[in-house]
């Protein structure tokens, strides 16, 4: 693997477009973050949200994502 800073900063920017770009289009995906598994809890002075199920999922594509790079890479 290159290891130049330019590779780097490349990276960087993919990865900040990334989330610009799940930013953009997030509201336009009313599933995510109301996955069963998610957990909400409202009061009346109390809100609580914790989307459990999304982020277990979003930690698997891109734990699936890096493998592949990480596999053609070599």
């Amino acid at each position: 693997m290159n290891t130049h800073p330019a590779w780097i900063l490349i990276g960087a920017g993919l990865f900040i477009a990334a989330i610009g770009l799940f930013w953009l289009l997030g509201p336009s995906l009313p599933w995510i973050g109301k996955l069963p598994g998610d957990i909400a809890v409202e009061r009346e002075n109390v809100r609580f949200y914790f989307p459990l199920t999304t982020c277990i999922l979003l930690s698997l594509l891109l734990t699936g994502i890096v493998w592949v790079i990480r596999f053609f890479s070599k």
